[in-house]
């Protein structure tokens, strides 16, 4: 099965990790270089050892493409995913006026009215985010994230470059091309976004008429966050391929600090007691789009899902 080249590295981090320190203060258990392969013309590799909302990835991958760093979209396409780091940034400002919300990563693990004056000043602010456009303008950006470097990085000149546009391009035109990548790490901006991009660079190959993909990622929180990526970056192989003509091939996923919060652990054991699927996820894509940035969420569907529950755990900012 596809996913388990997922649960081999939940495997060996537990079994192999380093306790390490980390800047949210939550601890971890980490390994440095970890790669992962997964056949994408053998299904989707969607997790089914826990539910992993498909919506949520097709609404983030939507936010890349559209070259777009405000989460008012993601909220009202009922995505969280990018919230405490949009939130920690106007908790850290003047305008804020709540209870003390600093030091979350530690503090969420032991107190359970933190955790609830936290949940209701989110609720509040993310409520007001999708309702109030000049709020949202102000404290709802995330600075130069993904979506402004895969579609619109700065050049020294003041002008753009369209990363994603340009690969597309050079699929049609030299697909034998070594430079079809496109970077999201920007040293310039790593001390003024949010948060630096975790997965900074992939690159794209093709042979045999199939489109692979290879992602590294610099940072990767194995419970939360591959899950996402691994599908996130599956649906844009099997987009761009479907767009040029290509059938997808491989998506190899290169991992720098490959981690395990130490609030994830027991989720991961859980997880790792489960047994995937027969079935695996297949992919669908509505055959009248022509290109990647005229899909909406209506367009993009996984069929033959059948997930075990999710396993719920916290994120660490």
């Amino acid at each position: 099965m596809l996913e388990d080249a997922y649960l081999d590295l939940q495997r060996f981090v537990l079994e192999n990790g380093h306790r390490k320190t980390d800047r949210t203060g939550t601890g971890t258990i980490s390994t440095f270089g970890y790669q992962m392969r997964f056949d994408l013309s053998k299904g989707f590799p969607l997790l089914t050892t826990k539910k992993v909302p498909f919506g949520l990835i097709k609404s983030e991958l939507l936010w890349f493409l559209h070259g777009d760093t405000n989460i008012q979209y993601l909220l009202k396409h009922k995505n969280h995913i990018w919230d405490e780091w949009a939130f920690k940034n106007f908790v850290e400002s003047a305008d804020y006026t709540g209870p003390d919300m600093t030091d979350f990563g530690r503090r969420s693990l032991v107190d359970a009215d933190f955790n609830k004056h936290y949940r209701e000043q989110m609720d509040a602010f993310c409520e007001r985010v999708v309702n109030d456009d000049a709020f949202a303008a102000k404290y709802g950006e995330l600075g130069d994230v993904y979506g402004s470097q895969w579609r619109a990085w700065k050049t020294r000149n003041g002008g753009t470059i369209d990363q994603i546009s340009n690969v597309i391009d050079t699929l049609r035109t030299h697909p034998d091309s070594r430079r079809m990548i496109v970077s999201a790490w920007n040293p310039e901006d790593v001390p003024t976004v949010a948060l630096p991009p975790c997965h900074t660079m992939f690159q794209f190959y093709v042979a045999d008429g199939k489109l692979s993909c290879q992602l590294y990622q610099r940072s990767a929180d194995i419970f939360l966050g591959v899950p996402f990526n691994i599908a996130s970056y599956a649906l844009l192989t099997n987009l761009i391929a479907k767009e040029v003509g290509l059938k997808p091939g491989d998506f190899v996923h290169t991992l720098g600090d490959a981690h395990i919060y130490l609030n994830h652990i027991d989720q991961v054991k859980e997880q790792l007691t489960r047994k995937p699927s027969d079935i695996q996820p297949q992919l669908e894509l509505n055959p009248d789009k022509t290109s990647i940035f005229d899909y909406d969420m209506k367009d993009i569907h996984v069929t033959n899902y059948h997930p075990a529950p999710a396993i719920k755990a916290p994120v660490a900012v």
